[in-house]
């Protein structure tokens, strides 16, 4: 008795969590649009790309910074053969070996004119090995200690500054990026919109196909009834069983094609095709008045596109300047100062080697330099001119392509506005057919019953119900994703009255 109860149980438990595992996520529209500002593959796939520019224009940003290098030889080994040249005879060949230990610090310091600072320490002991093949091969060995502290500058003059050219360029490819990703975002909305209402129009498929498979199959049982009475010919009964069977193929071709949109609608935002979703059908929607010229002009203030060409303009500019650099007239100012020592022991341990490197810092002069240095190319066959005119054809091309776009921005503004007046009309009237294709039906299920019409007028009666449902079903699709385009090329929510700009809307759904 008691195995029979834990079998029971088992089995209650078998069946009951495979329905746990399988309960439906239902989701909201707005809920959809926050789960793919930050899961979906297309938003994650463009913040890698602002990361990549971000952290490039980090990099140059840094090389204003100072900057400490060290490195560490420890050993550096090597051994060679060294011809000697001998007048009126053939060379001859000595070997050559040496073992040096050491470390090289160097403290650079970035100046905001392109030039830098550099402080630099070196210091090393070295064992020498020369093996002299004039002398029978004899071994001469020294061991040494080598010292230096040397301060140097550098200062590039009658030309760009090209640290600071490659931090505009990479803070405006960063910008761009950041344009773009907004922008990226805009386009998710407007898809996430268009996923949701594709699988809200499959919903409702499924909804109208079932409704129309219960009232068939509810004109079958009348028309069942009615036959068994003779009130009405079998062949109204057999038309109402056919009725029945098409309703239930469809019924199954629309449950099919839901799943589908599901699927597709999880990647589009994100979510793992394992998961079961389910959305709100219920909708409701508000209408609203669009100005025109408001539309056009928050379109001109905002489209990102026009900043985004703003700063490829910028960014070509650089070049047609690095194009001009190839015949400029440039210098270069360069110095130094350093002390060295060496030790003059030539042999000992390692503490009596730098301390006589160090009192040959005295006794050695420094080592010092200025050097400055002019230069222009006299004649370059034409191809310095060709480039700069290549890049100015390209800053041309730019400028116009920007002008371009402000075209297109004010004819997809004045196109969306019309759009949404359309579309506006059009799902005002369907609603209407909707409500009396409602009102003809009853009438006709109640005449039906009554024995008024038969089964083939019902059954039409039935498919206009069916066909206005599904017309008001895509007018009000048309206008949802009209009003989410309308957003999207003016990035206004006429609705709210408020901007769509990254800080404002699309930040909120990110958080």
């Amino acid at each position: 008795m008691l195995n029979k109860r834990i079998m029971t149980i088992m089995a209650a438990c078998l069946l009951v969590l495979p329905l746990m595992a399988q309960t439906a996520r239902t989701l909201t529209y707005d809920e959809a649009i926050r789960i793919a500002l930050g899961q979906s593959y297309t938003v994650k796939s463009y913040m890698e790309q602002k990361t990549a520019t971000e952290q490039y224009f980090n990099y140059f940003k840094a090389q204003f910074k100072p900057r400490i290098d060290f490195s560490l030889f420890a050993p550096e080994w090597n051994e060679n053969v060294i011809p000697v040249q001998r007048p009126d005879d053939l060379p001859v060949y000595n070997s050559y070996g040496s073992l040096r230990v050491g470390a090289d610090l160097q403290f650079t310091v970035m100046l905001p004119t392109g030039g830098n600072f550099r402080l630099r320490s070196l210091a090393y002991q070295e064992e020498q090995r020369n093996t002299l093949a004039l002398r029978d091969y004899k071994q001469i060995r020294t061991d040494q200690a080598y010292t230096s502290l040397s301060l140097s500058f550098t200062q590039p003059i009658f030309t760009a500054n090209t640290l600071k050219e490659n931090l505009n360029r990479a803070r405006f490819d960063f910008e761009r990026t950041s344009a773009m990703f907004t922008r990226a975002q805009m386009d998710i909305i407007y898809d996430v919109t268009r996923g949701f209402y594709s699988l809200y129009r499959a919903t409702r498929q499924v909804e109208i196909a079932k409704e129309k498979l219960k009232n068939s199959q509810e004109a079958h049982r009348v028309a069942t009834l009615k036959s068994e009475t003779g009130r009405i010919p079998e062949g109204d009964v057999l038309i109402s069983e056919v009725d029945v069977s098409t309703d239930e193929a469809n019924m199954s071709a629309a449950q099919g094609t839901l799943e589908r949109e599901k699927d597709s609608f999880k990647q589009l935002i994100g979510l793992e095709l394992a998961d079961d979703i389910n959305i709100i059908t219920d909708l409701q929607y508000e209408t609203f008045e669009v100005d025109l010229r408001k539309a056009i002009d928050e379109a001109l203030r905002h489209r990102l596109e026009l900043t985004e060409a703003e700063l490829q303009i910028e960014l070509q500019k650089i070049e047609v300047n690095r194009a001009k650099r190839v015949r400029e007239f440039r210098g270069d100012i360069t110095a130094y100062y350093d002390i060295t020592g060496v030790s003059t022991l030539g042999s000992g341990n390692t503490n009596e080697l730098f301390q006589s490197s160090f009192d040959n810092f005295t006794d050695r002069d420094p080592n010092r330099g200025v050097t400055f240095r002019l230069s222009y190319p006299i004649f370059d066959w034409g191809r310095g001119s060709s480039r700069v005119q290549q890049e100015q054809a390209h800053l041309r091309r730019r400028q116009l392509e920007k002008e371009n776009t402000k075209v297109t921005i004010e004819r997809q503004a004045r196109d969306i506005v019309r759009s949404v007046g359309e579309a506006k009309r059009r799902l005002k009237i369907h609603e209407k057919t909707q409500q009396v294709s409602q009102r003809s039906y009853e009438i006709s299920r109640l005449r039906f019953e009554n024995g008024d019409i038969t089964s083939q007028e019902l059954s039409r009666e039935q498919e206009r119900l069916a066909n206005t449902q599904l017309d008001y079903l895509g007018a009000f699709i048309t206008y949802q994703l009209a009003v989410a385009d309308l957003k999207r090329r003016t990035l206004w929510d006429f609705q709210n009255n408020r901007s769509y700009l990254k800080d404002d809307y699309l930040q909120e759904n990110l958080n």
